[in-house]
């Protein structure tokens, strides 16, 4: 079983608190799929206004959540860590359901897998599940791009 613990996620995600989403990587086959989790607290700074009666994650920072995780499947194959001067794009997202809310003490396992590579430009088939039960599903597209070509378009 492959795993990262929070530190070697720090050297592959530049994200920080409070938007760094993901917390463990359970298991990872590179150039296959990624199975991570996002521990869900009350204490995170988006309950304070989303919603104060009912506290839901907000669908964007499930996605988010997902393209993170997506993110490190991408470092993990192309067996590289990014530098200063890498910055990962989202291309699309595609097919994006919410099937269930996500709430304080919720655990949400997010499972990427890539179903396409072509170009520098990744596809991936993600979904993020509760207890078992699929509360996310997206496709998902992204690209790592120099900061010093980042203005350029996908795939040149």
């Amino acid at each position: 079983m492959n795993t990262l613990d929070i530190n070697q996620i720090k050297e592959y995600l530049p994200h920080r608190y409070p938007l760094l989403l993901v917390d463990r990587v359970l298991d990872y086959e590179v150039g296959k799929s990624i199975t991570a989790i996002k521990n869900v607290t009350i204490n995170e700074e988006f309950f304070n206004g989303h919603f104060p009666h009912k506290p839901v994650m907000p669908g964007v920072l499930m996605i988010e959540a997902l393209a993170q995780t997506a993110a490190l499947l991408s470092f993990l194959t192309m067996g590289k860590k990014p530098d200063s001067s890498s910055v990962v794009y989202f291309v699309g997202i595609d097919a994006a359901r919410f099937k269930r809310p996500v709430g304080p003490g919720d655990q949400l396992r997010m499972e990427v897998e890539i179903t396409r590579s072509s170009r520098g430009i990744y596809k991936y088939a993600a979904r993020g599940l509760v207890d078992g039960e699929v509360a996310l599903e997206a496709e998902l597209m992204c690209t790592m791009r120099s900061s010093t070509d980042a203005s350029q378009p996908a795939g040149q």
